[in-house]
């Protein structure tokens, strides 16, 4: 079962850096919940569903272009995944690179990927997981 989150999550995670809105709700459960905190964001929030995505993704597109996540690890936390994740992106405005480490527990539902919670740190993650050192 982990193996197989994984294969969805690394697909969900390219069709995030292709921008594909089409695939990613593909792959999306229709009851996604994600959480981003305010460590992370200016505009920390929960998006809830198909629409939360859309509103997740369009929210970077206005200040943000070449986006990039990359999975670096990922354990196996029963019924979640642990993820260390590095994101970069550019300003649109200013051109500036942007470098972002951050952790994420993943759920998969019915084969889709069904919940994420970001943590500013990976040592946060794998607490809130049970996984902790």
């Amino acid at each position: 079962m982990y193996e197989r989150n994984v294969e969805i999550l690394r697909a969900v995670f390219q069709a995030f850096n292709d921008l594909d809105m089409e695939r990613i709700l593909e792959l999306t459960h229709p009851e996604f919940e994600g959480v981003v905190p305010p460590e992370l964001s200016a505009e920390p929030d929960t998006y809830r569903g198909h629409d939360g995505i859309r509103r997740y993704f369009e929210s970077f597109d206005e200040v943000m272009e070449d986006i990039h996540f990359a999975p670096e690890r990922f354990w196996d936390a029963g019924d979640a995944v642990v993820v260390d994740m590095r994101m970069t992106a550019k300003g649109r405005q200013t051109s500036i690179p942007v470098e972002q480490r951050l952790a994420q527990i993943w759920t998969v539902r019915d084969g889709r990927a069904a919940s994420m919670r970001a943590f500013a740190l990976l040592r946060e993650a794998l607490e809130a997981a049970g996984l902790a050192p």
